[in-house]
């Protein structure tokens, strides 16, 4: 029988990066949805790629799309793919329909309220057999497995600061920017110092040193899932997770949205649209010249050989959205070939080796750089 593997929100740029990368590197069949029949081409061959029209609104036929994906043979490791977003409002319904169909699942998802939703299935998955991994883009996603590559570097580890830089629209939709606006409306918890402490989102601007080509880049609180899987996952005392983009105006731009826009507008469905519309339209001018890359700096404090120490690791892509569909798609082909294997409901970072993340990466040209810096002393 051919592996199959259905996308949903297959439509949006991530999903269709998600398909191209399965449809390079793997033989499965794969089905994308989207609420209309209106479908850009998927920019890959080497795979068989079919289109279904539907809206995650009609359970009965979402229920059933899943349900067709089922089978008797227990080596047959089909896998649905939650490509959908914002995720900030979407409920379990996915998640509880592979589980109640034995059937793997995947998502992009990157706000902390869905990925605490589908973590409280973690029982049900496990009981039915399947593997369920959420937060596999890029960020959260690769970021969160350079982490644990990160940690494992080192003896101990009590620090990890995780930064970000994206260029203009990062090649994403304006589901991206609308991510980028709900995450500002309103205080988040963050691990520090071995406790919960709240803090403001874009606030606590801190300039880092990003590999070339983005050099020195302001970065900002922002409300990841990181937060808190990474220190549920490892036990660290402090978890510091920042974002920036460039052209640098544009973060002083949504600084001042975060400063000094009053909370109720943030959470009006109309303003959001506004700004993240207006913001699409900007960054489609400004793509020209920024590129629509991606960073990732990961700086790990603790100790090695008895010594303090600094694990660091560090990627650039060219292309935002493609680096989330190798993000994924690499996910996805470990449990379509089973060398990932875990039932239950589990963060990124949680589920999947650095072995096979490192040999994954390799495969698609990713580089990603290593060192470890002990004090002398």
């Amino acid at each position: 029988m051919t592996q199959r593997v259905l996308i949903l929100g297959g439509k949006g740029r991530i999903g269709r990066q998600v398909a191209a990368d399965l449809a390079t590197h793997t033989n499965a069949e794969i089905t994308i949805t989207g609420r209309s029949q209106q479908v850009k081409q998927i920019p890959a061959s080497g795979s068989h790629v079919q289109f279904l029209e539907l809206d995650l609104d009609d359970r009965d036929k979402l229920t059933a799309a899943i349900h067709a994906l089922q089978t008797d043979d227990r080596q047959q490791r089909h896998v649905v793919v939650h490509c959908a977003g914002p995720f900030h409002h979407r409920d379990g319904r996915v998640l509880e329909a592979c589980i109640a169909a034995g059937v793997n699942y995947v998502d992009v998802s990157d706000h902390p309220s869905y990925t605490r939703t589908a973590i409280a299935y973690r029982a049900a998955a496990e009981a039915t057999g399947i593997t369920a991994i959420v937060n596999t883009g890029i960020f959260p996603g690769i970021s969160n497995s350079m982490v644990r590559q990160s940690i494992e570097q080192l003896d101990s580890a009590d620090t990890v600061h995780l930064s970000y830089v994206v260029a203009g629209s990062g090649g994403a939709g304006v589901t991206v920017m609308r991510t980028t606006f709900l995450g500002l409306q309103r205080p988040f918890q963050a691990w520090l110092k071995g406790q919960w402490q709240m803090v403001k989102p874009y606030s606590d601007r801190e300039v880092i040193e990003f590999p070339n080509p983005y050099g020195r880049v302001g970065v900002y609180w922002f409300d990841v899932p990181e937060a808190f899987t990474i220190p549920s996952a490892f036990p660290v005392k402090t978890v510091i997770t920042k974002f920036g983009t460039v052209p640098d105006f544009y973060n002083f731009l949504t600084w001042s949205v975060a400063r000094w826009w009053h909370p109720r507008l943030l959470r009006t469905r109309a303003v959001i649209e506004f700004l993240s519309y207006v913001s699409h339209f900007m960054t489609d001018v400004t793509d020209r010249f920024s590129g629509i890359g991606v960073a990732i700096r990961v700086e790990v404090t603790g100790q090695k050989d008895g010594k303090p120490a600094k694990s660091y690791v560090t990627l650039v892509h060219e292309n935002t959205a493609i680096a989330a569909g190798y993000g994924t798609g690499s996910v996805v082909q470990l449990l379509l070939s089973g060398e990932l294997n875990k039932p239950g409901v589990w963060a990124i970072e949680e589920a999947l080796p650095t072995t096979l993340f490192e040999q994954t990466m390799q495969s698609r040209g990713v580089k990603i750089e290593q060192c470890i810096r002990q004090d002398s002393h």
